[in-house]
């Protein structure tokens, strides 16, 4: 039976993160993962090209149920530090909107980063590894499928739902409940949102069609893309609302967020006032989305035959058209899951538990979700890093 400073769960961002600062301070650290390969999120990620982190994270782009929980993680390792490292290791990168950060070439180029920095600190790695058994006495004792292990420390960082194909499982919420950890309910966020029967088959023409907006829900709004798809709505706009969205509300969508929609449609009362509402809303958005509009939700006639009333609803349904959502896509598409660990069982500073010491929870287990955008991944640097300094 092997005996290790540290066993760390999970082979991922934030596990990796968190190897290599613990190996760096002298800990012998060994990290478990069930899959065959470690961080095949991160290979998956941005397209392949892994958005890493974001210029502009800060504590305002985390869902928790304590808000504060992350303030002093991001800021004793912050998104500037990583994108230094990415700098030392010269990885080609790029700024694409919106402050997200991107690799040139592939997300390799990150993993092989933190694989190097792990081999480096003399972190094992050892893949394809079930755990069977965890129990705590003077140390924990691991029962896996290549045998018993034994360390002083243990940390989990084995994420969340979401991404069942890449073997994502409740594993590390169990592991908190065994302990006597409340777990916070988990859902599907950062996902696609499903519409009801009767709007998909008004909408199904505009799959594929996307359109600049602002989505709002529960006092969230984000203005990004929208994208119309056959089961109902995505797009970085829609994916940033879902965190928010509860079920059974509604969403309410400005589809012309950058125009003074009352100020153009008085004055084209005047310059163009037999063209057709129909007409003028094609030279806005795309035609299929201006037609189905005026087909299901808008009166359609010529501009000038608008009364002062009928326009200011024409406008109303523009700035706030509302849809209610009848579900999301679930944990099969979604990028990340919301609820977790409960970060008031956790330590801000150490990320250890406050009734088992010696058990540390780091990276999406924990109730802490990032917006869209590289903000998850850093959450991953900023606990991994942070808890590796006192694991």
């Amino acid at each position: 039976m092997s005996h290790h400073d540290v066993i760390i769960i999970g082979a991922g961002a934030a596990g990796l993160m968190c190897a290599i600062e613990a190996g760096k301070r002298g800990r012998r650290v060994l990290v478990l993962d069930h899959s065959n390969k470690p961080g095949k999120k991160i290979l998956l990620s941005g397209g392949g090209r892994c958005n890493f982190t974001n210029r502009h994270a800060s504590p305002a782009n985390f869902l928790s149920n304590n808000p504060h929980f992350c303030i002093s993680a991001l800021k004793r390792y912050s998104q500037h530090d990583f994108e230094a490292m990415v700098q030392r290791y010269k990885i080609p990168y790029h700024e694409k909107t919106l402050g997200q950060l991107f690799c040139d070439d592939s997300a390799k180029d990150i993993l092989n980063m933190l694989l190097t920095e792990c081999e480096k600190a003399n972190v094992e790695i050892k893949l394809s590894t079930h755990i069977e058994t965890i129990e705590k006495r003077e140390q924990f004792y691991l029962t896996t499928s290549q045998g018993k292990v034994t360390s002083d420390s243990l940390v989990i960082a084995t994420g969340g739902l979401s991404f069942p194909t890449m073997g994502a499982s409740p594993f590390g919420y169990k592991v908190a409940e065994q302990f006597g950890l409340n777990v916070l309910p988990v859902r599907a966020g950062l996902v696609p949102l499903t519409l009801h029967e009767k709007d998909l088959e008004k909408l199904a023409a505009l799959s594929g069609v996307s359109q600049e907006v602002i989505a709002t829900s529960s006092n969230k709004d984000f203005s990004e893309a929208m994208l119309f798809t056959h089961r109902g709505l995505s797009g970085p706009a829609i994916l940033q609302i879902s965190s928010y969205w509860q079920p059974g509300t509604w969403i309410h969508i400005n589809l012309l967020p950058h125009l003074n929609v009352v100020d153009y449609l008085q004055e084209k009362q005047i310059s163009r006032p037999k063209v057709e509402l129909k007409t003028l809303l094609g030279e806005l958005l795309s035609k299929r989305l201006a037609e189905i509009l005026c087909e299901h939700w808008l009166l359609n006639k010529p501009i000038n035959q608008y009364t002062h009333k009928e326009l200011n609803d024409v406008v109303a349904a523009l700035e706030n058209w509302p849809i209610q959502p009848n579900g999301t896509e679930g944990y099969r598409t979604a990028e990340v899951t919301l609820g977790g660990v409960d970060t008031n069982e956790i330590s801000s500073k150490t990320f250890e538990s406050k009734k088992v010491p010696g058990l540390f929870f780091i990276g999406e287990v924990l109730d802490v979700t990032g917006h869209l955008g590289g903000f998850n991944f850093q959450w991953a640097w900023s606990s991994g890093f942070c808890c590796g300094q006192f694991t």
